[in-house]
């Protein structure tokens, strides 16, 4: 069961960054760096989290602009 509840998680986690992705592209916002964080699937029972790297001061303006 908790292998089948981690499988879950994990695409769950996959989408949620897709459709975050495709959200910031349509915002003009490109995150190369969007991911699922590696180490957080290292877990016996794993916990995907969203890992985003660093991006220009255009990029968290723009950001910044469409969270508005």
């Amino acid at each position: 069961m908790k292998a089948q509840h981690a499988a879950l998680c994990v695409e769950e986690a996959e989408v949620t960054v897709k459709e975050l992705r495709a959200a910031l592209e349509r915002a003009g916002i490109t995150l190369p760096p969007l991911r699922i964080d590696p180490a957080s699937l290292a877990r016996e029972a794993p916990c995907p989290r969203a890992e985003r790297g660093g991006c220009s001061i255009e990029a968290a303006t723009r950001l910044a602009a469409a969270r508005r």
